[in-house]
């Protein structure tokens, strides 16, 4: 039989690493058999970095920047392969990528996760919570489904069949769910601070399994799996405006009621889809528009109106600030290069470790809140509460989950509080007293204050890492969805949600996934 030609740049010389000798890109050794693929140990090869897109929109020389780029082309008898750096194989035996022969759309590992990007949107309108259970079985299929491609290509086998994400990628993730895990040892919740801290460790190693495997399929499934982003998008922008303007009559029929039977607060249910929405709007508006472009021009050039309109127009004052301020970095890192996507995440890490000085600064200095939403002022005095809990405990903190059972976080505001803030007049005293606000309810409804009252300042310097790591790592995969996705979803983490709220991280991770495949679409020759 033929062997296959040389791939360009291969040397031609024999090198052996102690395992099995290579020449011209086959095995010759007691290694593994080569059947022309280029891959394996790198000490058995000499690679050659080509001239691949950086993360900025650049190019990057065939040499001098290669190390920065951390990929390396992966040669096969019909197809070169680019991995990013956080993607390549923790040890040196792992099986080739998937093979291009099969050239149709959605199939192995990204079925699942393009199922998962077209119906999100939609079904976090119809019910938000129900994101998270998606996410779970959609990753988990995505790892089976990767696993049985695995299995039968030749020289795969063990390990090699599951996409384990390298440690360098999961530490700066899992360290601060390692000490949430520490903190059930002083929480006032310890068996829910362990639950938490296991259960969403186990999330997030599989939502990193998932984006391995996502990374390794060609660039034909890579494109389905971002068109099934876009046209998501799109349906659940639909579905936001069509409840909104029938009175949340799809909702409440999902809930086997109508309008008029529906509680007062069904409205509210609907800001977590606002929110999803203001956070995938800057990664569908990176989707390449080369020829073949992912999605046809008439969507591309509706999204933004529609995505922006939406937003402002829906119920959710955290996701407004947020799409704005997401699309405002994204065009920025598009004009001025991957620093932007490197100043958004050191900007959210100072964030995070100067929470307790800012907001102690800044609080008493507020104007009367009496010309605001009574939630969002509502917010504010929770802010000064955890505030003064904070300043108790500010080493350790209280301890994971804590947040939900701290002395006096169930009490109401007395009159004294509300006159402070100048919410001492008949509205502002009706609401507080109507909806019974507490001046602690579940979560601070701020990300770093959250984590400096349960993990203290190592927690918080444990979270400021991780976003410095996503700031820089993101810069090299794609700097403006990376930016987008970063300044809007640091925004709404900080203004909205629980830290530890399921169905959030979940929503968080889907988004890695798809910067993954847009990033590994977009290096790919």
């Amino acid at each position: 039989m033929a062997q296959p030609s040389r791939p360009r740049g291969m040397a031609a010389k024999r090198r052996d690493n102690g395992k099995g000798a290579t020449r011209g890109g086959r095995s010759i050794g007691p290694g593994r058999p080569g059947r022309g693929w280029v891959c394996g140990s790198i000490g058995a090869m000499r690679m050659k970095f080509s001239t691949l897109p950086s993360g900025s929109g650049g190019f990057l020389s065939r040499h001098d920047k290669a190390g920065r780029a951390g990929g390396c082309v992966l040669a096969s008898p019909g197809a070169a392969w680019f991995f990013p750096a956080p993607f390549l194989p923790p040890s040196p035996g792992v099986a080739p990528p998937m093979p291009p022969s099969d050239t149709r759309g959605l199939r192995g590992a990204s079925l699942p996760i393009g199922l998962m990007l077209a119906i999100a949107p939609a079904v976090a309108v119809l019910q938000f919570r129900a994101v998270a259970l998606l996410t779970v079985l959609g990753f988990l299929a995505a790892v089976a489904l990767h696993g049985w491609e695995r299995r039968r290509l030749p020289g795969a086998r063990g390990a090699g069949l599951l996409p384990w994400p390298r440690p360098a990628v999961l530490a700066p993730v899992l360290l601060p769910m390692g000490w949430l895990l520490a903190s059930a040892a002083w929480s006032i919740e310890p068996g829910r601070a362990a639950t938490t801290a296991l259960t969403l460790g186990l999330y997030i190693l599989l939502g990193a399994m998932a984006a391995r495997a996502v990374a390794e399929q060609p660039p034909h499934r890579l494109r389905a799996v971002l068109r099934c982003l876009g046209w998501g998008l799109a349906a659940g922008i639909a579905l936001a405006l069509l409840d909104h303007a029938s009175g949340n009559w799809l909702r409440a029929a999902v809930r086997g009621m109508s309008p008029a039977e529906a509680p007062p607060n069904l409205p509210f249910g609907l800001k977590p889809a606002v929110s999803i929405i203001a956070v995938l709007l800057p990664l569908a508006l990176c989707l390449p528009h080369a020829q073949p472009a992912v999605l046809p021009r008439a969507l591309r050039w509706a999204l933004l109106p529609a995505g922006v309109l939406t937003v402002l127009w829906l119920p959710a004052e955290s996701a407004k600030i947020a799409v704005l301020a997401g699309l405002a970095a994204m065009a920025a890192a598009w004009l001025l290069g991957a620093w932007v996507a490197r100043a958004a995440g050191a900007l959210l890490a100072v964030a995070v470790l100067a929470a307790p000085l800012m907001f102690s600064a800044a609080l008493p200095r507020l104007p009367a809140l009496d010309a605001i939403p009574p939630s969002a002022a509502h917010r504010v005095l929770i802010w000064e509460f955890v505030l003064e809990r904070i300043g108790e405990r500010p080493l350790l903190g209280w301890g994971g989950e804590s947040s939900r059972s701290l002395p006096g976080g169930r009490d109401t505001f007395t009159p004294e509080a509300l006159e402070r803030f100048g919410l001492g007049g008949a509205v502002s005293r009706a609401w507080f007293e109507g909806v019974r606000a507490q001046r602690l309810p579940l979560h601070p409804h701020n990300a770093p204050l959250q984590i400096w009252l349960e993990l203290g300042a190592v927690g918080a310097l444990l979270a400021a890492g991780l976003l410095l790591w996503l700031g820089w790592h993101g810069a090299a995969l794609h700097a403006p969805a990376a930016a987008g996705l970063l300044t809007s979803g640091g925004v709404v983490g900080m203004l909205s949600y629980g830290v530890w709220q399921a169905w959030w991280i979940g929503v968080l991770l889907l988004l890695a996934v798809g910067l993954t495949a847009l990033a590994r679409l977009r290096a790919t020759p």
